[in-house]
């Protein structure tokens, strides 16, 4: 089921067909250089059904994004209900992970603007976050092109990786409805 599109992509629901495509971005080092390990096959095939059980139970989830031109799979652009405690959660986090191949082309901007449009507007959400470790330029520029605003002060420590993990340290992204209704694209 289609949730949204843009000029150059589908956004939508999970297919079977996704499962092997996701498995080899999951599996690139390059996709995932910003993540705690690669994922196997099986915890791709996973990751999919906890992302479906999402929409199931929340309404909204992490679209899995596909060229219109050619209907090929590029990654994924959505929303997420963090599962970890933090001083900004509860909240609902947008985010993106694409395939190197897709990189550069402004694909997760243009998904997700649309995924933002989306929140604020058929979910009625008053704000979203997202976040990543700071070296993260790609990811980080995608936040400000969407008009996020980023506080050094909201910076935190990923409860889920250990101690001393190099990629413990997160910087946090904050967009507000007003935010956006403001920007100028």
């Amino acid at each position: 089921m289609v949730i949204a599109t843009t000029e150059r992509l589908i956004l939508r629901h999970w297919q079977n067909s996704d499962q092997e495509p996701f498995s080899r971005m999951n599996a690139d080092s390059r996709v995932m250089e910003f993540m705690p390990s690669l994922l196997s096959r099986d915890e791709s095939d996973a990751l999919i059904d906890h992302i479906e059980s999402h929409f199931r139970e929340r309404g909204f989830g992490l679209c899995a994004a596909e060229l219109r031109q050619d209907h090929s799979f590029v990654g994924f652009i959505g929303l997420a209900v963090p599962r970890f405690q933090a001083i900004f959660t509860p909240c609902v986090e947008i985010g993106w992970r694409l395939s190197a191949e897709y990189w550069g082309q402004g694909l997760a901007t243009e998904g997700a603007r649309e995924i933002v449009r989306c929140a604020f507007g058929n979910l009625e959400l008053k704000d979203l976050v997202s976040f990543t470790v700071p070296g993260n330029w790609r990811s980080r520029r995608v936040m400000e092109k969407l008009g996020m605003s980023h506080n050094p002060a909201d910076d935190f420590d990923h409860p889920n990786l250990p101690q001393g993990h190099p990629l413990r340290r997160h910087v946090l992204y904050r967009l507000r409805r007003s935010q956006f209704e403001s920007a100028p694209f």
